[in-house]
C-alpha cells in the first residue's frame, strides 16, 4: 500500500491510498478497497461513528425532505449495517435526549443479525413473511411514520436481471408500506437510475402527495442508484385496493 501526493491548485496537499495487487487477490477487489480507502464518505463515518458511508444518504434526503421528525416512529427494511437506523435514532429523539421533544421509536428488520443500535429495536425478520405486518405494528404499538429501505439484491452481473431483482424489492418494500404505514406516512426506497418504473410511478403518485426520485450526494457518482421519496400517504385502504388490482 502506498500513497501518492497530488498538490491542489490552493498549496494544499491531498494523500492518495493506492493498493498493490496482493497474491490471490482480483484486480476488482484492489480496486474495490482502494477507492473505499479514498472515499471521503467512508473516512467521515469512521471518525462520526457511523457504520457505514451509507448514513450520509439518508441524512441528505432528510435535510432535503424533512420526513425524520420527533416523535416519528420508523421501520428500517433491510437494516444491516445500521447506518440508517443510527441516523433515524438521532433525528426522531427516539433515546429521549431531548426533554423537549417528543420521542419517537425505530425499528430495524433484517434477515441476519446485526449488533445492537442504541435507541433502535433491531429484529431478525423476513418482511416477506405473512405475518411480518402484524409483528411489526405489534413492536410499534401501532402503524409506522416512515418505511424505508436502501436494501439492494446481490448483483448478478446482467444488468436486465439485476434491475428485475431491485425493482421486486422495491415493489415488496412499497406492499409492506401500504399496510403499516400510517396516513400522512412517508416511504424511502432506493431504486434505479431511471427512478420508480412508470408503473410503480403511477402508483406512488396515487398513493402519495409527493413523490420524487433523486440522487443524494453521498450516492457515489458512478452508481446506478437513486431513490425514491413518497410523502404524505393518502390511507392503507386506497394502498390495498390498487395493490388488488396488480395481482387482478
Amino acid at each position: 500500500m502506498t500513497t501518492d501526493k497530488n498538490t491542489s491548485g490552493r498549496g494544499q496537499r491531498e494523500l492518495r491510498v493506492r493498493v498493490k495487487t496482493a497474491k490471490g487477490r482480483k484486480l476488482s477487489s484492489t480496486l474495490w478497497l482502494e477507492r473505499q480507502l479514498n472515499d471521503p464518505y467512508v473516512q467521515r463515518a469512521k471518525k462520526e461513528g457511523y457504520r457505514g458511508r451509507a448514513a450520509y444518504k439518508i441524512l441528505e434526503l432528510d435535510d432535503k425532505y424533512g420526513f425524520l421528525k420527533p416523535g416519528s416512529r420508523v421501520v428500517d427494511l433491510g437494516c444491516a449495517p445500521g447506518g440508517w437506523c443510527q441516523v433515524a435514532v438521532a433525528r426522531v429523539n427516539a433515546l429521549g435526549e431531548n426533554a423537549k421533544k417528543p420521542q419517537g421509536s425505530v425499528l430495524g428488520v433484517d434477515l441476519q443479525e446485526i449488533d445492537p443500535i442504541p435507541g433502535a429495536q433491531i429484529h431478525v425478520l423476513d418482511f416477506l413473511s405473512d405475518e411480518a405486518d402484524a409483528l411489526v405494528k405489534g413492536w410499534l404499538g401501532g402503524k409506522a411514520d416512515v418505511v424505508m429501505s436502501d436494501m439492494a439484491a446481490a448483483a448478478s452481473g446482467h444488468k436486465g436481471t439485476d434491475h428485475l431483482r431491485i425493482i421486486a424489492l422495491v415493489e415488496a418494500a412499497l406492499a409492506f408500506a401500504f399496510d403499516v404505514l400510517d396516513e400522512g406516512g412517508t416511504f424511502v426506497a432506493k431504486v434505479l437510475a431511471g427512478g420508480a418504473e412508470n408503473e410503480m410511478q403511477t402508483l406512488l403518485k396515487k398513493n402519495f402527495r409527493k413523490v420524487a426520485n433523486v440522487k443524494p450526494p453521498a450516492s457515489r457518482s458512478d452508481s446506478s442508484e437513486k431513490f425514491v421519496v413518497a410523502q404524505g400517504f393518502r390511507g392503507a385502504s386506497l394502498g390495498a385496493d390498487e395493490a388488488d388490482e396488480d395481482q387482478d
